[in-house]
């Protein structure tokens, strides 16, 4: 398999793995950096450059494309799709999971569960729109943030108020959440490939933080998916279309609710938490899945052409 991983920094742990785990298999893999990668778009065909030479042939393609480039990014992989390879992560997939919005208005409409989430654009409904919602505390988070990045936690009416009209001034897009006090700053990040949940981890907020990512002070611990949250998981990444997901949940009375689910999930925390290659599965899954996709491509044009 000729593979290309669209990530801006080749030494990044996530790429780096990946890299290495295509190369023990056997392939061939190079790294592009998106931002790099120009292309041709025209009726009789589309190319795609990279800094002065043509990128050809490529029979799968796996996107690590940051939050700050995603329309860019997205672009070069439907480029990549509109020139015949393969992707477990369409760009319309990143697009849908992306935007909490768009992806919690996707899963809801499935009865997928997840935290009550109310969103508004004029300030004269702010106190209705909080109605709709309940008491606080709130969580309050920016439509595309990444990392816990833009999540704050208001205790009061007057402080989610205050906060969202501040979001308001700035023209901020955001959602408002309800707080799941019973999850205790824990949440649980379930990692599928394939239709499959293949590694969890439980990752738990440090003292006097609610944001359990890692990249706030989390701690992280391995942990076993029950039945019905890799059900929740496996779900949530299907209905956005995406073979390789981080589908985070949290626990609650009510049973597991989806958080958020990420459509270029780190390796390093949940691999070194779980001892799972993860990047092989994904390696293995995207090597099996180009193979049959090439297969029916190749029967479809057979069939066209009688």
């Amino acid at each position: 398999m000729k593979l290309a991983i669209l990530s801006r920094n080749g030494k990044l742990y996530s790429t780096r793995r990946l890299v290495e785990a295509a190369r023990e298999r056997g392939h061939t893999v190079r790294v592009l950096d998106p931002l790099r990668c120009y292309m041709r778009i025209a009726s009789d065909g589309f190319q795609m450059h990279y800094k002065g030479r043509q990128l050809t042939d490529y029979d799968a393609v796996l996107p690590r494309i940051g939050a700050s480039i995603t329309r860019y990014g997205t672009a070069v992989l439907r480029q990549f799709e509109l020139m015949g390879s393969y992707t477990p992560n369409a760009a319309g997939a990143v697009l849908r999971a992306r935007d909490k919005l768009r992806s919690h208005q996707l899963l809801a409409a499935q009865g997928i569960d997840l935290p009550t989430t109310v969103f508004g654009d004029n300030p004269d409904d702010t106190v209705d729109l909080l109605s709709m919602l309940g008491p606080p505390p709130h969580v309050i988070k920016l439509n595309e943030g990444t990392q816990g990045a833009g999540v704050m936690l208001t205790e009061k009416p007057s402080a989610s108020r205050g906060v969202i009209e501040a979001l308001r001034g700035l023209y901020a897009n955001f959602l408002v959440q309800e707080f799941i006090a019973e999850a205790k700053g824990a949440d649980l990040r379930c990692f599928v490939v394939g239709g499959q949940v293949v590694a969890a981890m439980r990752r738990q907020a440090e003292q006097g933080e609610f944001r359990s990512n890692l990249h706030r002070g989390g701690t992280a611990e391995p942990a076993t998916a029950d039945a019905a949250e890799q059900a929740a998981a496996v779900r949530a990444a299907k209905v956005l279309g995406l073979g390789v997901a981080g589908v985070d949940l949290l626990q609650s009375d009510r049973g597991p609710l989806i958080l958020e689910v990420n459509s270029s999930p780190g390796l390093e925390g949940i691999e070194t938490a779980s001892g799972i290659d993860i990047a092989g599965k994904i390696v293995d899954y995207v090597a099996k899945s180009q193979r049959k996709h090439h297969a029916s491509r190749r029967s479809g044009a057979a069939s066209n052409s009688k």
